[in-house]
C-alpha cells in the first residue's frame, strides 16, 4: 500500500541510529590524546610568551634572579627564542678549558656572531649569564639545552634535526653540520639581576642585522 512503512522502514518511534561503540572509543580516544598534547605543549609556549610591552622589534628587559645556577629560560625576541642561561662556575672553567676548544669550529669568536662586546671567550657582557638566539645555524631548527649530561659543567646545546652541537657559550663543534656559533643578541645589563634584550651598553654600538647569519 502506498505510503505504508515497509519492513525495513524505520518505525516514527526509532530514534537516529545509534553510532558503533567502535566509534564512540575513537572519539573519545582521540579527544584524550588531543588534550594531553595541549597539556604538554603548554609549558614550552608559555615559556616562549614575551612580555605584554613587547612589540615586533622592541627590547626586552628580563629579571634574572629566578634563574638558578646551571639552570635556563627562554623568551622570544624579534620572533626567536633567546636562551639564557646562569652558568656555575664550574661551567665557566671549562669554556677556558683547551680540552674543549680544541674541539670547536670558532672559539675565539672571529666570525661576526655576536656584538663586539660578547666578542670574548663567555661571549656575553657578564661571564656568569649566557643569552644566545636559539637557532641553529645549519637549517634553522632550535637546539635543546643539556647535550646529555646531568652535569652543568659539561652542559651545552645539541640540534634535535641533524647533530649539530654548541657549547654553552653557543660556539659550535667542529666536524658537524652547522657552519657558525649561535648568535648573540645585543644586551645590556638594566642591573645586576636584569638584562635588556635588543639594546647595547652604553657607548657601544652594534646592529644585530649585520652578523653572518641566523
Amino acid at each position: 500500500m502506498i505510503g505504508s512503512p515497509s519492513a525495513t522502514d524505520p518505525s516514527p518511534e526509532d530514534g537516529p541510529a545509534s553510532p558503533p561503540r567502535r566509534d564512540i572509543l575513537t572519539l573519545v580516544t582521540g579527544a584524550t590524546v588531543a588534550a594531553g598534547a595541549c597539556a604538554l605543549a603548554w609549558p614550552f609556549l608559555d615559556s616562549l610568551i614575551p612580555p605584554e610591552n613587547a612589540a615586533a622589534h622592541a627590547p626586552v628587559d628580563v629579571d634574572l634572579s629566578p634563574i638558578a645556577p646551571g639552570q635556563q629560560i627562554v623568551v622570544v625576541w624579534r620572533g626567536s627564542p633567546v636562551f639564557i642561561t646562569r652558568r656555575t662556575p664550574e661551567s665557566l672553567e671549562r669554556l677556558k678549558s683547551p680540552a674543549l676548544t680544541s674541539r670547536l669550529r670558532d672559539p675565539e669568536s672571529k666570525i661576526l656572531q655576536q656584538p663586539p662586546y660578547a666578542t670574548n671567550w663567555h661571549r656575553s657582557l657578564v661571564p656568569e649569564y649566557g643569552l644566545l638566539v636559539g637557532v641553529c645555524t645549519h637549517l634553522g631548527c632550535v637546539p635543546t639545552y643539556g647535550a646529555g649530561s646531568a652535569d652543568p659543567a659539561q652542559r651545552g646545546y645539541a640540534c634535535p634535526c641533524h647533530g649539530s652541537k654548541f657549547d654553552l657559550a653557543g660556539r659550535v663543534f667542529a666536524g658537524v653540520p652547522a657552519p657558525y656559533n649561535l648568535p648573540v643578541p645585543p644586551h645590556r645589563m638594566l642591573t645586576p639581576d636584569r638584562v635588556r634584550i635588543g639594546e647595547n651598553p652604553a657607548g657601544q654600538s652594534f646592529d644585530f642585522g649585520n652578523i653572518v647569519q641566523i
